[in-house]
């Protein structure tokens, strides 16, 4: 190997370092809404946080188009497995710190190391690390997305697949869609609950912004489906239906339930009243979407990656149905673990929700 093929490995291999310290910078400087979280465990008061995620994702989007970086537009997709590498890397680094940093406790050693020992680090209270890692994962999962579709286009010019263009664009919705809500978040379990561990942050810097877009890794170099343009309609438009379908569904649960915890009483967009199970202390919302089936954020969330899988045309290439089938296992495994934890913090009132909503995912189905 040369020494410019060195050069360019070590300089993949520390990309993702690289915007990692972007991102922050842009993070710390760009003006912030303070709010509050979600007061657990017995909090006497929430947790603040600084929300600027949209303007970071935004800032990074134009220093990326614009070659700030002295990186050609491509150059994600042309050194996606030593970048990925570099994130695993970056993820040890940041694992030994933020478990270091805190006292041990009493469970096995090797537990501590994968799920960590502090649920919220937050350094000189102007850097919640979660929420950074969040604003990280899914920016870089935008700047893969476009680095591909800059490569594909690089590689085929006019004669670009449209739905390659239609599925990396359908990535940015979702990330720009996550950043739009940022605030929602604040009110998940990973947020309030999960702790600091290799797990959770590898997922951040690694296995979501990298290989959540592995169908464009894996199609970027090829040339248009041979599709008949007379089924472009179909095609495209049902994709974006099926996309959009999901969208809708995992959006609105996720804010309904978020319109719940801080606002009990109120109807959800002025429409569905909150119904609920209560015990007297806890309260379970099982009206409008939480009253289809117990886990529809799910559906909704496979959907979308349903859609996005149509986009690329390439039906029959394993690449382009690898996301899909991935995150239809993941939340089927996912939503079993949730009911058991579910069943365990609400005993007998968790009993009675699943005896009035029946279904797991899918209404009248499964």
């Amino acid at each position: 190997m040369s020494d410019v093929d060195t050069w360019q490995t070590v300089a993949a291999f520390l990309t993702p370092t690289a915007i990692f310290a972007i991102l922050l910078v842009l993070h710390v400087v760009i003006p912030a809404l303070r709010v509050d979280g979600y007061a657990y465990r017995g909090a006497k008061e929430a947790p603040r946080y600084r929300l600027n995620g949209l303007a970071v994702f935004l800032g990074a989007l134009v220093i990326w188009w614009l070659e700030l970086t002295f990186a050609p537009l491509g150059w994600l997709w042309e050194i996606k497995w030593i970048a990925l590498a570099g994130a695993v890397a970056l993820s040890v680094v940041l694992t030994v710190w933020l478990v270091l940093r805190a006292p041990s406790d009493d469970r096995n050693a090797w537990i501590q190391w994968i799920e960590g020992r502090s649920r919220n680090v937050q350094i000189a209270g102007h850097v919640d690390v979660k929420m950074f890692m969040y604003i990280f994962g899914g920016t870089l999962l935008a700047l893969n997305a476009v680095s591909s579709a800059a490569y594909h286009y690089g590689q085929y010019g006019e004669a670009f697949n449209i739905g390659l263009m239609l599925h990396a664009a359908m990535w940015l919705w979702f990330v720009a869609d996550y950043f739009c809500f940022e605030r929602v978040q604040l009110f998940t379990f990973d947020i309030f609950e999960e702790r600091l561990g290799f797990k959770l942050i590898v997922g951040c810097l690694a296995f979501y912004p990298c290989l959540y877009p592995v169908a464009l890794w894996g199609t970027a170099h090829l040339p248009a489906p041979d599709i008949d343009p007379s089924w472009n309609p179909l095609w495209l438009g049902g994709s974006v239906a099926i996309f959009l379908l999901g969208w809708v569904i995992t959006r609105g649960a996720n804010l309904q339930k978020y319109t719940f915890k801080r606002f009990p009483g109120r109807a959800f967009l002025g429409l569905v009243e909150p119904a609920t199970l209560n015990d007297g202390e806890r309260k379970i919302l099982c009206s409008g979407f939480w009253g289809a089936a117990r886990h529809m954020n799910y559906t909704g969330e496979i959907l979308e990656a349903l859609g996005m899988a149509l986009a690329l045309g390439h039906f029959t290439n394993a690449w382009a149905w690898l996301y899909f089938v991935y995150l239809t296992i993941f939340f089927i495994v996912r939503e079993r673990i949730d009911d058991r934890r579910c069943a365990g913090k609400y005993g007998e009132l968790w009993t009675q929700y699943q005896a009035r909503v029946r279904y797991r995912l899918v209404p009248g189905i499964y």
